[in-house]
Order: structure tokens, then C-alpha cells, then sequence
């Protein structure tokens, strides 16, 4: 009689890895292909690392600056007047409010997040300093520090909303657009209008003030500087960890490239009034903000919980406290930028931080590259795309043509920008740098 055998057992499969982690695995291997590359052919291996990064849809900035350049050569064409100096000073100067609001911008799109209330909240810090400064009698740093906490307040009500009812920022923040308006109004009272006075500083600093030539070039070199020393820093750290550094000959390429940058324009618009005290400082708090997003733990944080929160709130991240940040950030450079346009029109009135305020802050933020999926930009989106936004306008008006017609291509121009986001985010997926 012959027992039955049992049927040979054979090992349980291996578990398939889950989707984030292959993907991440995916992407450090590109990352250290890029590696290689660089460490055995010096500037060729970046060159072509740079090839493929773009080939793959790790496009980066590069498709807002293409569309910059050309947006300037067409408008040049139609009319020389429009890179005439004069011009590109005015156009610097509009960029500094709505610019300043659309860093904010960046930062809840990093999330995955929005908010469309940035307009009122700019309109109402505006309302704040102009009443407190001229109806009430407060001092100016005083008015102005009201105007400011008035958008640190607004944040911590959005981000107390949201994380602790888990109520869309969506519906948050077009509640805020609603209620801080009214408030606006409220804060004006029946004027509707307050005139600044032209001799404070906070309109002098606004329509005024520029820097001296010799301190605007001083600047440039300082910044060129820092630039090399930074890469050279980071290439020491690497080269003592046993991984490819940037050659010494490209560290110094490239800070002789910044510095023309830098040197060119500046050149250039000091061929007038020079360089805007209000567009220095909002290409400080870029370079600022653009710090703490890649050289700081919080900046990390807020690119992780914009990847893929669950994986950022495993991974020990205080989730909670990213986003609060996020909307206190967002909200008080909307009350810095309604302040700087206050400056500079010399009144708050209840247009302020009305029409186009909001969707500009928000359509700069996506045509300069910050993706609307969360998780990419940077706080240079806001400058290019400020710029691009401010050249269509400055360039149409030149031209003499309605304003309907620049909504018409601003709206083409962000819709573009997020189709080639879109894609751009497809193309990375498949070859695994998502």
C-alpha cells in the first residue's frame, strides 16, 4: 500500500516592493548614474547628465526661462521701447508686490495645497496700515508690524483649520477671500480711501529708493562670491564623503556665468534710475526662502509631506507643524506684498489687493515651475514667473492694446505651463525620477 505524498512545498513569493519605494529606488539609481558620469568626465559627464535629466522630463526651470527669451525677442520686435531701460525699471518695480505674495504661493503649492485668499489678505494688510497709520496717528514700524501679524494670524486660523477638521484649503481659503474682503472694507470705513503721505518712508522706500551704482555692483560680486563658495563648500563635503564633486574649473564657470547675470542687467538699468530698493528686496527673500526650502531640515520636511504625506508622517516628520508653517508663511508674504503695493500707489483703498492680485500671485506661481501635484519648485518659481506675467502686461501696453487681450495670453500662458508640468511629471514617472 503506498502513501500518498504530499505535493513538493514550495517558498512563499517574495513581497513585491510598494510603489513609493520602488520609485524612490528607481530614482537613486538615475541619481547615480548622473554620479558617475560627472566623476569620470568632469564638465562633459555634468553636460550630458544635464542631457539626460532633461530627456528623462527633469526639466526644471528651463521651459519658463525659454519662454522669457522669447516673450522679450517678440515684444522687442513689435516695439524697441520695450527692453528700452526705462521699461525693464518700471517692470522690476511692478514685480515686487505680486511677486512677494506669490513666494507664499509656492510655498502651499509645494504641498499640494492653494490658497486663493491671498489677494484679500494682501487688501486688508494694506487697509491696516493705512488706517493705523494716518487715521489712528500709530507710528509706521507699529502700522506696519499690525499689517503683518494681521497675515501670521490669518496663517495660524488656515493651518488650525486644516489640520485639525481637515477641511480642504480649497474651501479655507475661498472663505478667506470672502471674509477678510469684508473686513478690508469693514477697516476702511466709509472712505473707502486713504492717501499715504509721499514723504513717509514707506512710499519713499516703494517708488523712490534705489541703489547707488557703485552698491548695486558691490552687491553682484558679493553674490557671485557666496555662489562660488557655497559650491565649493558642498564639493569639499562630498569629495571628503567619497562622492563626486563639481570640478573646480566648473565651480568657477559658473560663478563667472552668475556674475555676468547679474552684471549685465544691473549695468543696464542703472543706464536710468537703477535698481529698485523694493525688487532687491524681493530677490532677497527668494534667495532666502530658496535657503531654508534646500539647506534646512524644514525646507526638506515641506518637499517630503508634498511628495507623499503618509510616507513624510512615518518617516517621523511633524506633519501638523509643516503645514502650519506653510500657511503662516503664505499669509504674511501676502500681507508684505499688500503692504509694498500700498507703497507704491501711496493709498489703500477697496480695490487693494483686488482684480488681478490673486490670480497673478497664483498664475506666477505655476507658469515659473512649481507643480500644482506638490513636491516641485522652488522659491525662484516666483521670480520667473512674476517676470514673465509682468513682460506680457508691460509689453501689451506698450503696444496699445485692450487689456482683455493680456488676460487672453496669461491664461494661455498658464495653461501651457501646466500641460508641460503635466507631462513633464508623466515623463519622469516612466524613467523612474518621479
Amino acid at each position: 500500500m503506498t502513501t500518498p505524498t504530499s505535493p513538493p512545498q514550495s517558498s512563499p513569493p517574495e513581497p513585491a516592493a510598494p510603489p513609493t519605494e520602488t520609485v524612490r529606488l528607481a530614482a537613486v539609481a538615475a541619481d547615480l548614474q548622473d554620479e558617475r558620469l560627472i566623476q569620470q568626465h568632469g564638465i562633459g559627464g555634468a553636460v550630458r547628465a544635464f542631457g539626460r535629466r532633461v530627456r528623462s522630463g527633469d526639466i526644471g526651470s528651463l521651459p519658463v526661462v525659454i519662454g522669457l527669451i522669447v516673450i522679450w525677442v517678440a515684444f522687442s520686435l513689435l516695439n524697441p521701447n520695450f527692453l528700452s531701460s526705462t521699461n525693464l525699471v518700471n517692470l522690476t518695480l511692478q514685480c515686487a508686490a505680486v511677486g512677494t505674495i506669490s513666494i507664499g504661493i509656492v510655498l502651499v503649492l509645494l504641498l499640494g495645497e492653494i490658497d486663493l485668499s491671498v489677494g484679500s489678505v494682501s487688501g486688508l494688510s494694506a487697509a491696516i496700515l493705512a488706517v493705523g497709520f494716518v487715521n489712528l496717528g500709530w507710528p509706521l514700524p507699529v502700522a506696519l508690524l499690525a499689517s503683518l501679524l494681521s497675515g501670521v494670524v490669518i496663517g495660524l486660523l488656515y493651518g488650525f483649520l486644516y489640520t485639525r477638521f481637515g477641511v480642504p484649503s480649497f474651501v479655507i481659503t475661498l472663505a478667506g477671500l470672502l471674509g477678510f474682503l469684508g473686513l478690508q472694507l469693514w477697516v476702511l470705513g466709509s472712505t473707502g480711501s486713504i492717501n499715504i503721505p509721499f514723504d513717509s518712508w514707506i512710499v519713499q522706500f516703494a517708488q523712490q529708493w534705489f541703489l547707488p551704482d557703485w552698491l548695486s555692483y558691490v552687491l553682484v560680486i558679493l553674490t557671485a562670491l557666496a555662489y562660488a563658495a557655497q559650491l565649493f563648500v558642498t564639493a569639499n563635503r562630498r569629495a571628503a564623503a567619497g562622492l563626486s564633486a563639481v570640478p573646480a574649473t566648473s565651480i568657477v564657470v559658473r560663478s563667472v556665468f552668475l556674475l555676468l547675470v547679474l552684471a549685465v542687467p544691473t549695468w543696464y538699468l542703472n543706464q536710468t534710475r537703477g535698481v529698485g530698493a523694493t525688487f532687491v528686496l524681493f530677490l532677497v527673500l527668494v534667495v532666502v526662502m530658496n535657503f531654508f526650502l534646500t539647506r534646512t531640515r524644514w525646507g526638506r520636511s515641506v518637499y517630503a509631506v508634498g511628495g507623499n504625506v503618509e510616507a513624510a508622517r512615518r518617516s517621523g516628520i511633524n506633519v501638523t507643524k509643516v503645514y502650519l508653517t506653510v500657511f503662516v508663511l503664505c499669509s504674511t508674504f501676502a500681507a508684505l506684498g499688500g503692504i509694498l503695493a500700498a507703497g507704491r500707489l501711496a493709498a489703500a483703498n477697496q480695490g487693494s489687493g483686488g482684480g488681478d492680485t490673486n490670480l497673478n500671485a497664483i498664475a506666477a506661481a505655476v507658469i515659473g515651475g512649481a507643480s500644482l501635484f506638490g513636491g516641485r519648485g522652488s522659491a525662484f518659481s516666483a521670480l520667473l514667473g512674476i517676470l514673465v506675467i509682468q513682460s506680457i502686461s508691460s509689453g501689451l501696453t506698450l503696444l496699445n492694446l485692450d487689456s482683455s487681450i493680456r488676460y487672453m495670453i496669461t491664461g494661455a500662458v498658464l495653461l501651457l505651463a501646466v500641460i508641460v508640468d503635466s507631462l513633464s511629471r508623466r515623463t519622469r514617472a516612466s524613467h523612474g525620477r518621479a
